[in-house]
């Protein structure tokens, strides 16, 4: 039989990809990565105390509470130069300006760097400041004549740690599990993968991937308030203890701050995509027993439930993907437990609208269940309307009443009005019993509704 002719839109694709591939990698051939040994503070990163001392001629002091206090911010000063050095500088020079070098040849324009990065260059140059003024510090000490002299190093402590230092790591962490999420999608394309193998093939990567640098300054935050600590228990100065305590506080505040805003802006984000998922359909599709005649249905259209959804004092407790019993077949519908109310959705996919979403812009929280709808420009549909957890009843059901339907790990909802009786009912069927358990045991827990 006769071989059919490729359509013309497909005739040379492969070619057409293959010099695409072949002119990214010519283009990266040609970036030039600067070496990181120009700085003054290289060589020091590996060395001891004691080995600098004996470098600069100086002795060290016969007071050993002094020298345990000069070895805690020696410890400090390396520590934030293999910060600097080994990660901050390796993402902003091989995987950051390769990038820009990149987009400026036109190649991977539509990657987002402030998605991916951040503001590293703004972290970095904070940290290429505080590391400037603890080598200038020790330096000042080691080539001083007195041998009674002091490490001036409160006030850059004080300058750093209550002024940029912080702050841009927080900025930084907030943008953190978005990066990461952006990343994982960025890895499909060939393309991006040409661009990341290259950089991480760079001997100054240290063998390191893009994702264990990228998660570099959440745990260099983490460290600096252990890192005061150890500076703290070693000092004798009583204003100094007080100051570099102080300090430390403002250090550990920042985190748990944080720790706060991080979870504030997850739930806002995962709220912000549930209100473009979850479709509220009129009263008049809902239930054929209401009519609406054309000319007033615009009437309730002023009242959108879209703003339900709001995340203002409002947490989702639990979501997932159920079977829901009906007279003639079963459906699969997606539960959505609110602190405050249950919705039950009947998942919607649209196939032909594949990609239809960024899946860089979806939040990193949600399910892979609703990542795949919204993958495929799919929706959640609302069966019936919001249920209030103080109108919500929840039995489970024996399999032996069941069974007769097919029907396993059972349970049903029943929705009460304001006079207890029932005005709607869901048999709903989980994946597995441990799901249903640990959805009843949610009820009994999160709602007084549970009977």
């Amino acid at each position: 039989s006769k071989k059919p002719r490729w359509p013309f839109s497909k005739r040379g694709v492969g070619k057409d990809k293959h010099k695409h591939t072949s002119d990214l990698e010519n283009c990266l051939s040609s970036v030039k990565i600067t070496n990181f040994r120009g700085y003054d503070f290289y060589s020091l990163k590996d060395k001891t105390w004691d080995e600098v001392m004996e470098t600069h001629h100086k002795l060290l002091t016969n007071q050993l509470d002094l020298r345990k206090q000069q070895e805690a911010v020696w410890e400090l000063f390396t520590s934030e130069c293999t910060y600097f050095l080994d990660h901050l500088l390796v993402l902003k020079m091989i995987f950051m300006n390769t990038l820009k070098y990149l987009q400026t040849h036109e190649y991977l324009l539509d990657v987002d760097l402030w998605r991916l990065f951040a503001n590293l260059e703004e972290l970095t140059q904070t940290s290429l400041g505080f590391v400037n003024s603890l080598f200038g510090i020790i330096k000042d000490y080691a080539d001083a004549s007195e041998i009674s002299s002091s490490l001036d190093f409160i006030s850059v402590l004080t300058k750093y740690f209550r002024g940029s230092l912080c702050q841009s790591h927080q900025t930084y962490c907030l943008n953190y599990s978005a990066a990461i999420f952006y990343l994982e999608s960025l890895r499909q394309r060939d393309d991006f993968g040409i661009y990341l193998k290259w950089c991480e093939q760079n001997e100054q990567c240290r063998r390191l991937h893009l994702p264990e640098l990228l998660v570099a300054p959440l745990q260099r935050l983490t460290r600096y308030p252990l890192l005061l600590k150890n500076i703290w228990k070693r000092s004798m100065d009583s204003a100094e203890k007080i100051m570099i305590y102080s300090i430390k506080e403002k250090v550990e505040k920042s985190i748990w701050d944080l720790e706060g805003k991080v979870k504030w802006l997850d739930n806002f984000q995962k709220f912000r995509y549930l209100q473009e998922i979850i479709v509220w359909p009129p009263l008049w599709d809902r239930d054929k027993r209401f009519f609406i005649p054309e000319c007033l249905k615009h009437i309730f259209k002023e009242h959108t439930a879209e703003n339900i959804l709001s995340p203002t004092n409002r947490h989702l407790l639990y979501e997932g993907k159920l079977t829901l019993a009906e007279s003639t077949r079963f459906l699969d519908v997606y539960l959505f437990l609110f602190s405050d109310f249950l919705l039950v959705t009947k998942t919607k996919r649209n196939k032909k609208k594949l990609g239809g979403s960024d899946p860089g812009l979806m939040c990193p929280s949600l399910t892979p269940e609703l990542q795949a709808v919204i993958k495929e420009g799919g929706s959640c549909t609302v069966l019936d309307q919001p249920i209030p957890l103080d109108r919500l009843v929840v039995k489970s059901i024996e399999p032996l009443h069941v069974s007769v339907f097919g029907l396993r790990n059972a349970f049903l909802i029943q929705h009460e009005n304001r006079y207890r009786q029932c005005i709607a009912a869901f048999l709903l069927q989980a994946q597995t019993e441990n799901i249903k358990v640990c959805i009843l045991m949610l009820w009994v827990f999160d709602s007084s509704a549970f009977t």
